[in-house]
């Protein structure tokens, strides 16, 4: 008995060495990999200065109309993310991607992601390019940010286009986020591991290789830093905030929804609702996923043109 005890014993020792060296071994890996890839980063776009730090922001087009691209939640490179959507709307307007802070290669800021920073950050970058009359399009979360936006810069705003975007009556936004678990997942090099074990995870459009693995590496760079954090620990009392918002009657709306969501009760009805005062108000919906420019950006900007025609 007493060797047989010995035997598990010294096996038990092995086993917590073994995991103890496996997790040094990801935080390595980990801490190494990050620095090494900061400088494979290929850098695009320009900065402009919002709130005393460096936002970046993509320009395409010379059309005579501007067309402001918002990201969903947790989109590590917009600009890279919003190729497909840019590369159909930049023969016919001029295109600006927002990155706003902790996305993209935007600045970290110490402010909360509560929505009044979250706009006027946005608004304060176009102000520094100059841009005062735009058509805001929007995808998921930004459908939060871009129905309080129009609210308090209507004259400055010409549409709203929502890509599969959030409503503020949409269910399950009271859920705890788990900052937490993210944190521990990005620090601990466990996040890596996963997307190297499951490269599948990683959310990007159909691009050529080498802005693939510019996507993965600000993907490993930008997902659960404080901002992100921030911003997901908000969506509820963002949410709350917009509850009793509504766009300005006048105002041309436009959704593209996908057809079939099955997360959310109720998707199309509550965008239904959110046009159903509209003079120029539309539910438009695809067959694909929540990703809808990745997959449908030639038949959103092709019906999107014609539902401005229509709106003249």
């Amino acid at each position: 008995m007493k060797k047989a005890f010995n035997i598990i014993v010294k096996l038990l020792g092995v086993l917590a060495i073994a995991i103890v060296l496996f997790l040094a071994i990801v935080f390595i890996v980990n801490k190494v990999s990050n620095k090494s890839e900061q400088r494979k980063i290929e850098y695009y776009g320009q900065s402009v200065t919002v709130d005393g730090k460096n936002m970046n922001v993509l320009i395409q087009g010379e059309g005579e109309e501007t067309v402001v691209l918002l990201p969903g939640y947790g989109t590590a490179a917009p600009a890279l993310d919003f190729e497909p959507l840019v590369k159909e709307l930049s023969p016919y307007y001029k295109v600006i991607v927002i990155e706003p802070f902790g996305y993209g290669l935007s600045d970290v800021t110490d402010k909360e992601r509560i929505l009044e920073n979250m706009v006027n950050e946005i608004h304060e970058a176009l102000q520094s390019l100059n841009i005062d009359r735009y058509i805001l399009m929007g995808h998921s979360i930004s459908g939060i940010y871009g129905l309080d936006y129009v609210n308090k810069y209507e004259n400055e705003v010409s549409a709203f286009v929502g890509i599969d975007s959030s409503v503020p009556t949409q269910g399950d936004t009271d859920d705890p986020f788990p900052s937490g678990t993210y944190k521990l997942l990005k620090n601990s090099g466990f996040f890596r591991l996963l997307m190297k074990l499951s490269p599948d995870q990683l959310v990007a459009p159909t691009v050529d290789d080498e802005t693939r693995e510019q996507i993965r590496i600000l993907t490993l760079k930008n997902m659960f830093n404080p901002n992100i954090l921030s911003e997901g620990e908000h969506f509820s009392p963002n949410f709350k905030a917009a509850e009793n918002l509504t766009f300005p009657k006048n105002l041309p709306v436009i959704f593209y929804l996908q057809a079939n969501d099955t997360e959310t009760e109720g998707w199309i009805p509550l965008h239904e609702e959110q046009v159903k005062d509209s003079v120029h108000g539309k539910v438009i919906t695809f067959e694909g996923g929540h990703y809808l420019h990745h997959t449908r950006s030639k038949e959103i900007v092709e019906n999107f043109r014609e539902f401005m025609k229509e709106v003249k």
